[in-house]
């Protein structure tokens, strides 16, 4: 990790402010906004990267929505309640609180990664904001990280996260009106470690294939086959 006594530039400054939060240790938020492109281009001033960080705001994220959600929608069952975080830490989720942030111009990337448009890149803000939330924690505890994240996410709750009306729940209705039947999902393919894995599933209706999609869970997968397979149909 990097030292306590790390000199933070001017964009992560700036990201402090906005995520409402002083470190204590700010090497842990430039661990958190360094991918792994510049740690292999910058091993003198990097010793490490982001991807252990974003393990753990991962976990962090996961248990406050769901603790958010509990309570904002009491009379929601469990289904409605998956689709609703799946929804808020999705990829494109993540990647969009991240960018409302300025996480993207506070990111330490390596040259290829700066050139190919890392910065707005989705899967790499996502990752950041997760990391951030990691060094939080690992910062301040339990309490610094939860708070951090309720101001971040509360306030999507019915912005992002529709719950009711998602691509799976739109895709079931029109295929049992239309075609008569009912989708089901089928994991055809991973890649990446463990805690950055990225599934492929497949939609498919009369043992018909009808659709792919990918996401960074089997749940984010089955809602990007079930937007392609709604797309395909129509609708």
């Amino acid at each position: 990790m990097s030292n306590d006594g790390a000199v933070l530039h001017e964009e992560a400054r700036q990201l402090c402010e906005r995520l409402g939060y002083s470190f204590t240790n700010s090497g842990l938020l430039l661990d958190a906004l360094t991918h792994r492109s510049f740690k292999n281009e910058n091993p003198d001033i990097a010793s490490t990267d982001n991807e252990r960080l974003e393990f753990l705001g991962d976990a962090v994220l996961g248990l406050v929505v769901s603790s958010i959600l509990c309570s904002r929608f009491s009379d929601a069952d469990e289904g409605e309640l998956t689709r609703r975080r799946a929804d808020l830490v999705s990829e494109k989720g993540l990647a969009e609180a991240a960018e409302a942030l300025g996480v993207g111009p506070a990111l330490r990337l390596g040259k290829g990664e700066e050139k190919s448009g890392g910065r707005e890149k989705p899967r790499l803000l996502a990752s950041a904001l997760e990391a951030c939330l990691g060094a939080i924690y690992s910062d301040g505890g339990a309490e610094a990280a939860f708070d951090v994240a309720r101001r971040i996410f509360e306030p999507r709750l019915h912005t992002a996260a529709p719950g009711r009306r998602d691509a799976k729940s739109r895709a079931q209705e029109w295929a049992q009106a239309h075609l008569g039947g009912t989708p089901s999902y089928r994991v055809v393919g991973s890649e990446g470690p463990d805690h950055d894995r990225e599934f492929t599933v497949a939609l498919e209706l009369h043992e018909e294939e009808i659709a792919t999609g990918t996401g960074r869970s089997k749940l984010e997968a089955e809602q990007s086959a079930a937007e392609t397979a709604l797309k395909k149909w129509g609708t």
